[in-house]
């Protein structure tokens, strides 16, 4: 069993920054697949980000060059660094983790981004 915690979000102007943090229980977390997700109001949740047990990522082509993905297996943590935020880019962010890509075993209960213009 993993459970999974998001924690960092908030209101924040349009150019501006946040990181957020997802911290994971379980022994086996530095082999599972982390990722990133969003959902906005009224939209379907898409995919952000995701960085595997040997740190290989990959990012949705929105995000690709503003948001970084990292992870800390010694402190059972994933975070998102978020730059250069625009309005759309508001959402409540999840976090999950599965054991092989693209499965997403256990989530978390989100953490609202709100962006301003």
């Amino acid at each position: 069993q993993v459970q999974l915690v998001e924690s960092g979000g908030g209101l924040v102007q349009a150019g501006g920054s946040l990181r957020l943090s997802c911290a994971a229980s379980g022994r086996t977390f530095s082999t599972y697949v982390m990722n990133w997700f969003r959902q906005a109001p009224g939209k379907e949740r898409e995919f952000v980000a995701r960085i595997t047990w040997t740190g290989i990522t990959r990012y949705a082509d929105s995000v690709k060059g503003r948001f970084t993905i990292s992870r800390d297996s010694a402190k059972n943590t994933v975070a998102l660094q978020m730059n250069s935020l625009k309005p759309e880019d508001t959402a409540v962010y999840y976090c999950a983790a599965g054991l092989k890509l693209n499965e997403y075993d256990y989530w978390g209960q989100g953490t609202q981004v709100t962006v301003s213009s």
